[in-house]
């Protein structure tokens, strides 16, 4: 469900591209992170979803990991020398050696499974409602949840999150706007508003291939974005 205009008394940035780079046209986004020099991504979809480390410059897929038909991949967090991958419907999630893409275990969650980010202390997982999950990056267990809300009613269809400076930024799905949550009490502070960069994308299906992946590189102080089957990941600087 596509979310209405944004109340008067939250802000809207918009951004301006700083450099834009290779995207796999073919990678349904679902979860994305910067680590080193890479893009870490998850792919969904019943067909060819999995996990892949991404050359940033190239695009080049330099390793992957494909998930079984039946799973429906969807977002990734990496947590100490582990890859968590999250499932769509199957309540199951991976675990993997950050380094070889090995299959260390699995988790188990009730519900769906839509994102997943953390901070120094803990995980943040959504699944597509307007409650954040707080969870343990051990033992994955639950501890605590966010209910976000923007002028005072629930935000519906929250999607990819990432932890950038203090705040959860936050796709909302069927939407070109990025919502930074201040975590302390839920509360949608701003939208980011990149109606402009989904305009440059010719896809196949509009309903289905928006504006999804979030990856923050903070040694540098660069935001990157993406879309699902984009032709490009984009360096951006809120205006």
């Amino acid at each position: 469900m596509a979310v209405g205009p944004a109340p008067v008394d939250v802000p809207t940035s918009t951004a301006r591209i700083v450099h834009s780079y290779p995207h796999d046209r073919q990678a349904f986004t679902e979860g994305l992170y910067y680590d080193g020099g890479f893009l870490f991504e998850s792919t969904g979809g019943y067909v060819d979803a999995g996990v892949r480390k991404v050359r940033l410059e190239t695009g080049e897929i330099v390793q992957r990991r494909d998930l079984p038909r039946q799973v429906f991949g969807e977002g990734i967090v990496a947590s100490g020398g582990k890859i968590l991958q999250l499932s769509w419907r199957a309540g199951v999630g991976f675990v993997y050696d950050r380094t070889t893409f090995g299959l260390l275990g699995e988790i188990r969650y009730p519900g769906e499974g839509w994102a997943l980010t953390r901070n120094a202390s803990h995980l943040f997982m959504s699944d597509g409602t307007p409650r954040i999950r707080i969870l343990d990056p051990d033992t994955f267990a639950q501890t605590g949840t966010i209910d976000v809300t923007v002028d005072g009613k629930p935000l519906q269809q929250i999607n990819e999150l990432e932890w950038v400076k203090g705040e959860i930024y936050a796709n909302v799905w069927q939407t070109s706007r990025i919502a930074r949550i201040d975590p302390s009490n839920g509360h949608v502070i701003g939208w980011i508003d990149l109606a402009n960069l989904a305009a440059m994308q010719h896809v196949d299906n509009p309903a289905d291939d928006v504006l999804n992946g979030i990856a923050y590189d903070a040694a540098h102080d660069r935001l990157f974005v993406t879309g699902k089957c984009w032709d490009a990941v984009y360096e951006i600087r809120i205006e």
